[in-house]
């Protein structure tokens, strides 16, 4: 049996929350508002200001002559997560 390079499983599975997160999109202009709607769309948000303290969401390093701005955001629902969990069923089952 073949290992699989842990580039490919990450991509693949960040390409899978890509997915889930357009069809979340999708699905809410299908559904009316309702608890289930909210259920599938509420998003958490981590991003790397967060953890240092910034409101901006970026981190900023200033070296008087060069201002270097680093900035990753990521948002999950519901739907990125079905995404994600399809994405590894399809890497784990269909070799």
């Amino acid at each position: 049996m073949q290992k699989r390079k842990v580039n490919i499983i990450v991509i693949s599975l960040f390409i899978g929350a890509i997915f889930g997160s357009v069809f979340g999109n999708v699905f809410s202009l299908v559904l009316p508002e309702s608890v289930v709607k909210d259920f599938f769309l509420t998003s958490i948000n981590f991003d790397l200001g967060g953890l240092v303290g910034n409101d901006l969401g970026v981190i900023v390093i200033d070296l008087k002559v060069v201002v270097l701005k680093f900035g990753l955001s990521m948002s999950f629902n519901f739907t990125s997560v079905i995404g994600i969990a399809i994405a590894y069923y399809i890497l784990r089952y269909l070799r």
